[in-house]
């Protein structure tokens, strides 16, 4: 991606945090970023294309936070996570840190989200980016329970993901302190965890699901 390409989303970014969607203008975008308004339309034609990467990017941009966290312990010399629940826990629980960079993309996040209730041509690159994070956060869960059956891994990734967005929005509007917000997150993954392991209890040793109240 052109650096001008990467200053133009990270200025919508910006301005989506700070406006809403609706409040963003393109000529507060290309002052933002210090670009005339035609090399934005140039980059993405119009509207609608910007605000889909921009919503990319944001979600691209969250994917780097645990990338980050771990070359910034490496320099500080701090032990890495280990285990994969505390990989878990550390993935997860980097979306409620009070840095700026945290704030504006969950910000951006939701206010895109909310967005795409109305404007339907974003729903695509919305289901898709929360696909991936589903799919992701389910990849760790059975790494914590590697037994556990597949469609129980993504249920929980799901509820998982949902929980954070929803506790990410309370945090932010000052309904939630970030402490409160992170221990419901730690106790939900503690829960989901569990969960999973009464799934992989239920399955007999051939891996068929087993039934209590099954007749013979």
């Amino acid at each position: 991606m052109s650096d001008r390409r990467t200053a133009i989303l990270e200025a919508a970014a910006t301005v989506i945090a700070r406006r809403g969607v609706r409040g963003l203008r393109v000529e507060e975008l290309a002052v933002e970023a210090g670009v005339s308004k035609a090399l934005i339309y140039y980059h993405f034609e119009d509207r609608t294309g910007l605000l889909r990467r921009t919503l990319a990017f944001v979600n691209n941009r969250a994917e780097r936070y645990t990338a980050e966290q771990s070359a910034a312990d490496a320099a500080t010399g701090a032990a890495p996570a280990s285990g994969p629940l505390r990989r878990l826990e550390q993935a997860l629980l980097l979306e409620l840190q009070d840095l700026p960079h945290v704030r504006e993309n969950s910000t951006a996040w939701g206010e895109l989200r909310a967005s795409a209730v109305f404007d339907p041509e974003l729903r695509g690159e919305l289901a898709l980016a929360s696909v991936i994070w589903v799919r992701e956060v389910a990849d760790q869960l059975g790494e914590v329970r590697p037994t556990a059956p597949e469609p129980a891994l993504v249920a929980s990734a799901e509820r998982l993901t949902a929980l954070l967005e929803g506790l990410s929005a309370r945090w932010l509007s000052g309904i939630l302190p970030l402490t409160d917000a992170r221990t419901r997150m730690r106790e939900a993954i503690g829960v989901e965890v569990a969960h999973l392991a009464r799934h992989t209890a239920d399955r007999s040793a051939d891996g068929t699901p087993t039934s209590p109240n099954k007749l013979d």
